[in-house]
């Protein structure tokens, strides 16, 4: 068994009357062919991106099942034939799920190697820590330690 989303755009002025059938027939077929069908969703009256036999909008309605690859064919075969669909297309998306799964447990492993990050404490003066001194400021003149002799100044 494999998982597979075909989407379908059928045409603007088909009802719901209509479309209910059609998808009805479609689940049907996968049942038959024992797969199962997990999810049905009804997009809506959509933009096409281009003129398809004189229509600019079409109903979107996208299944997703798991079946044999010979459930796949009869289904494209029944939409190739239906007067409704102005166009169709099939996608597996388990080998993508595959690869996403595959790709989530390999950085959890990466995650699991890698030693926690240092928790830095927060910059807090310690009364008994020596104050730091400031950084220097660019043409200051120079500090001087207390008890020292002040420089000479160059007249």
């Amino acid at each position: 068994m494999r998982i597979y989303e075909e989407l379908f755009i059928v045409r603007p002025d088909a009802t719901d009357e209509e479309l209910d059938p059609l998808i009805e027939q479609l689940k049907n077929v996968v049942a038959q062919q024992g797969g199962t069908m997990e999810k049905t969703e009804k997009w809506g009256v959509r933009k096409l991106a281009y003129r398809l036999l004189k229509f600019n909008e079409g109903h979107y309605i996208l299944l997703q099942f798991s079946a044999k690859p010979e459930t796949v064919k009869e289904i494209e075969r029944r939409l190739r034939v239906a007067d409704l669909v102005l166009k169709f297309i099939t996608v597996r998306i388990d080998e993508k799920l595959k690869r996403i799964e595959k790709r989530k447990k390999q950085r959890e492993k990466r995650a699991a190697r890698k030693p926690p990050a240092p928790v830095s404490a927060p910059a807090v003066a310690s009364p008994l820590a020596p104050p730091q001194p400031a950084p220097p400021v660019p043409g200051a003149p120079a500090p001087v330690a207390p008890g020292a002799p002040a420089p000479e100044r160059a007249q």
